[in-house]
């Protein structure tokens, strides 16, 4: 079988605010029950506070061992999204951060928690988790940075005093048009591995997978997205020519990336295009895109197409 074909075309990625954190625990056992509870419930922004996903695992026994980390400790390079259209942004951001690292992360066994975005403006954000300290708290050198120090019941939590953001982008994404539901998972999965393996960027969605791709806007006023049903395959013969569905698709996977910038994002597309075009059963790789009218930072599929 030939490879899919990959549709002359482009993602549609709009700018977002984002923090950038590493994790460390005592061993991988731990450090996952961490990151898994800290990027819960952040798919996507339409009911979720943010968008949240692993960049990398770095450090010792870990997939990038020669990555250290200031404890020397195995640890997770997490990132946290909200979109830069929202007006409340910062504060938005900042509320995230401050629920998921004191509820998810403070509350894990043997974990500590640092800042990796050195910029200014930042979070004080060390100080605000500190206070369950309840005034036994304290501020330390530790690890050759400036952090607080929490005394809990496991021994000590220890996370930095300043916690920077930036600009980043959200809502890269591929779409793996399959014969059946097997070869546009296995597209998928094989995409979101080679994602997963490209630094800077995160999946937010379960398993780096969505399986319900949405579109802006709903027939019902109080839903501010919805199914795209344009490329719903169960669709396609209420559809009619109105169906985006081609001949022979039958479900349709989606990948969606987050990351530091447009570089990122295209190298990781670029990357799973690759890891994932000779898939059996895979009929063609496409994205969604709304013309410019969500974001203007396009993520193109044919690589030659990409601005320098």
């Amino acid at each position: 079988m030939p490879p899919a074909i990959v549709d002359d075309t482009y993602a549609e990625a709009f700018r977002s605010l984002y923090a950038e954190i590493l994790i460390t625990a005592r061993d991988r056992r731990w450090l996952d029950h961490a990151v898994a509870n800290c990027t819960g419930n952040a798919s996507s922004t339409i009911l979720c506070d943010c968008e949240a996903g692993v960049d990398r695992i770095v450090g010792p026994g870990s997939e990038n061992p020669d990555i250290q980390t200031p404890d020397g400790r195995i640890g997770a390079v997490v990132q946290f999204h909200v979109p830069r259209f929202r007006k409340d942004r910062v504060e938005a951001l900042e509320r995230s951060l401050l629920v998921r690292i004191s509820q998810n992360v403070l509350t894990c066994p043997t974990t500590a928690c640092f800042n990796l975005l050195d910029t200014d403006p930042y979070y004080k954000l060390g100080r605000k988790i500190a206070y369950f300290g309840d005034g036994w708290q304290f501020r330390a050198t530790r690890h050759g940075r400036p952090m607080w120090v929490i005394p809990i019941l496991g021994g000590e939590f220890c996370l930095d005093r300043r916690f920077g953001y930036k600009d980043g982008l959200m809502g890269g994404n591929l779409w793996f048009m399959g014969q059946d539901v097997d070869s546009a998972l296995l597209a998928g999965e094989r995409a979101a591995a080679a994602v997963a393996a490209s630094p800077g960027v995160i999946m937010p969605f379960p398993g780096g997978l969505a399986g319900s791709g949405s579109k802006a806007g709903s027939k019902y006023k109080f839903s501010i997205a919805s199914t795209f049903e344009k490329f719903c395959p169960t669709l396609r013969d209420k559809l009619g020519d109105q169906s985006g569905v081609p001949a022979g698709v039958n479900s349709i996977m989606e990948v969606i990336i987050n990351g530091h910038d447009l570089g990122a994002i295209f190298r990781a597309t670029q990357a799973a295009i690759q890891a994932s075009v000779d898939t059996p059963g895979l009929v063609r790789i496409s994205a969604g895109n709304y013309n410019g009218r969500l974001g203007k930072s396009f993520v193109y599929l044919h690589p030659e197409k990409q601005p320098a």
